[in-house]
C-alpha cells in the first residue's frame, strides 16, 4: 500500500479508507482498556493524527507499548471517523511496525514547550517542533512563489557564482576563499591566482545577463563577515535579485510592490494553518499585517521628503534624522506604522551613503546629489528590499568607483556592458530570512533559517 502524507489522510482521504502512513511519534498514551494511542506526525502539515493500536497486534507488548516520542513507525490501517474529540479522523492499526527507537531519557523534544535558545542548540531536530516546522513549511511556499512569480513574467533564473573576485557592496566584510596556509599572502600563488571571496551579491553578473537576456533573478546564498551578534544578522543568508534591462526606477518599484504582494497572498492562501498557528503562538498581528500589505497601495515619497517629515515629528528620536544620514529602523518603521499605516517606498537617497553602481541623477544641486535608489519598507522591520536603477553612463561609472576607492582595472568586465550597447537598468535585492521574519513574527532571524551562521557559530 502507497503512504499517504498525513495532511492528505487528515482533509483529503473519505473514511472509510485503507491508508499506510509513516511518520515520528509525538506522544503515546496506553489505556486500561487494553489500547495505545498514538500521535504521529510526518511533517506534511502542523496537524498529527491519532493511530489506536489494540493489543491484539502481535508486536503490542513487545515495541508498541514501549514507544516513545522521537521514534519512527510505519502505521498500516483504516481510517475511520473519530470517536474522540479534537480530531476528524483517526487511524485504526492493522500493523504498527517500528523502524526507529527513541530513548526517551536522552531524546530532547520532549512533549513540552521549550525555548527558541534551547531549540538553537538543538538544529538538527527543532525542525519536529510545531514552530520550526511551521517556519520550515512557510519558508517553502515563499520560495515556490518567489520562482513562480518571475517564471510567469518571462524572467530567466541565473545562477551566479558564490566564489567571486567582485565586491559589490564595496563594504569589505568579505570571507576569503583561500587554499594557502595561515600567514602567507602571495594570491598569485593561490587557487584562483587572485583574491577571491563569498559572494556578497549576485547583482553585478546578473548585470551581465540582463544586458543579454532582458529579465533575470538570482536566487542563492550570500555571506556577509560582518560581526554582529544580534537577532537581525546573519553570516549566510539567501537573497533575491532580479534585474531588468530597459527599466528605470520607476518600474523596478512598480515590480518591488507587485512582488511583495504576490508573495504574502501565496503565504496567506496556501499555508492558512500554519499562518493561524503563528498568529496564536507567536505573534497575534501577522496574518492582518500581511493582508494590509497584500491589499495596500504602497507610499511613495522622496527621501528628502522623508527626513522632513521625521523631522517634524514630536518624538525622541535615538538617532535624529537629518539629510545626508541613513534612515534607521526607528524611522522606517515611524513612517510605516504611524506616518502613512502602510507600506512605503523611499527613493532618490544621497549618493554618498548608496554604493557606487547606482545612478546619479540628473540636475542636481551642489551638495544634495542624489541617487536613483529606493528602500521598500513595511511594518514591524522596516527595510525589506533595496534597489535601484544601476549607473548606464560609462564615465560616470568610473567617477564614482574611484572616489569609491575601487579600481576600475578590476571591474573591466563590468565597465564593458557600458562600452557595449549600454542600456538602462534596474534591480533590487530581496532577503528571504528577514522576509521570513515578517511573515511569520518570529523574533530571531536565526530562528527561520535551518542552520544559522553567526559569529562564533558553524555547529552543524
Amino acid at each position: 500500500m502507497n503512504r499517504v502524507l498525513i495532511k492528505d489522510a487528515l482533509t483529503n482521504t473519505p473514511a472509510p479508507a485503507q491508508v499506510a502512513v509513516a511518520g515520528w511519534v509525538r506522544t503515546v498514551r496506553i489505556s486500561k482498556g487494553g489500547f495505545s494511542f498514538i500521535t504521529l506526525n510526518d511533517g506534511s502539515c502542523l496537524a498529527s493524527i491519532q493511530v489506536v493500536a489494540d493489543k491484539k497486534l502481535p508486536n503490542y507488548e513487545a515495541e508498541i507499548v514501549r514507544l516513545a516520542a522521537g521514534s519512527s513507525v510505519v502505521v498500516r490501517g483504516e481510517l475511520v471517523q473519530s470517536r474522540g474529540k479534537g480530531q476528524a479522523v483517526e487511524i485504526q492499526a492493522a500493523e504498527v511496525r517500528v523502524i526507529g527507537a527513541c530513548d526517551a531519557e536522552r531524546y530532547p523534544i520532549q512533549p513540552k514547550r521549550h525555548s527558541f535558545e534551547f531549540l538553537r542548540t538543538q538544529a538538527h531536530l527543532r525542525p519536529r517542533t510545531n514552530t520550526f516546522g511551521a517556519v520550515a513549511r512557510v519558508r517553502n511556499e515563499m520560495c515556490r512563489a518567489i520562482h513562480e512569480f518571475f517564471q510567469s513574467r518571462g524572467f530567466v533564473y541565473v545562477h551566479t557564482p558564490i566564489i567571486t573576485a567582485s565586491d559589490c557592496e564595496g563594504a569589505g566584510q568579505l570571507f576569503r576563499v583561500t587554499t594557502l596556509e595561515p600567514g602567507k599572502a602571495d594570491f598569485a600563488q593561490d587557487f584562483f591566482g587572485r583574491p577571491t571571496n563569498l559572494t556578497v551579491s549576485g547583482q553585478l553578473e546578473a548585470e551581465a545577463y540582463a544586458c543579454a537576456l532582458g529579465k533575470v533573478y538570482t536566487f542563492g546564498p550570500t555571506f556577509r563577515a560582518e560581526d554582529s551578534n544580534t537577532p537581525r544578522h546573519l553570516a549566510e543568508f539567501w537573497m533575491v535579485e532580479p534585474e531588468m534591462a530597459f527599466c528605470d526606477l520607476k518600474g523596478d518599484a512598480d515590480l518591488a510592490e507587485e512582488f511583495l504582494k504576490f508573495i504574502f497572498k501565496a503565504v496567506l492562501d496556501r499555508c492558512r494553518e500554519d499562518m493561524e498557528f503563528f498568529h496564536k503562538w507567536v505573534d497575534k498581528t501577522v496574518i492582518d499585517t500581511l493582508a494590509a500589505v497584500a491589499e495596500s497601495d504602497f507610499v511613495r515619497l522622496s527621501y528628502t521628503e522623508a527626513v522632513e517629515i521625521l523631522g517634524k515629528a514630536e518624538r525622541q528620536w535615538e538617532f535624529p534624522p537629518a539629510w545626508g544620514s541613513e534612515l534607521q529602523t526607528e524611522h522606517e518603521r515611524f513612517l510605516t506604522e504611524q506616518t502613512f499605516r502602510k507600506p512605503v517606498i523611499v527613493t532618490d537617497f544621497p549618493a554618498a551613503i548608496k554604493p557606487f553602481y547606482m545612478r546619479l541623477n540628473d540636475e542636481q544641486p551642489a551638495g544634495r546629489e542624489t541617487a536613483a535608489a529606493m528602500d521598500v519598507l513595511v511594518p514591524r522591520i522596516g527595510e525589506i528590499i533595496g534597489g535601484s536603477q544601476r549607473e548606464e553612463r560609462l564615465e560616470v561609472l568610473a567617477e564614482r568607483m574611484t572616489a569609491a576607492g575601487i579600481n576600475p582595472d578590476d571591474y573591466w568586465w563590468y565597465l564593458d556592458l557600458r562600452r557595449y550597447g549600454s542600456v538602462p537598468h534596474a534591480g533590487f535585492g530581496l532577503g528571504l530570512e528577514r522576509t521570513v521574519q515578517f511573515v511569520t513574527g518570529m523574533a530571531n532571524i536565526r530562528d527561520v533559517i535551518p542552520f544559522p551562521r553567526t559569529p562564533r557559530s558553524a555547529e552543524y
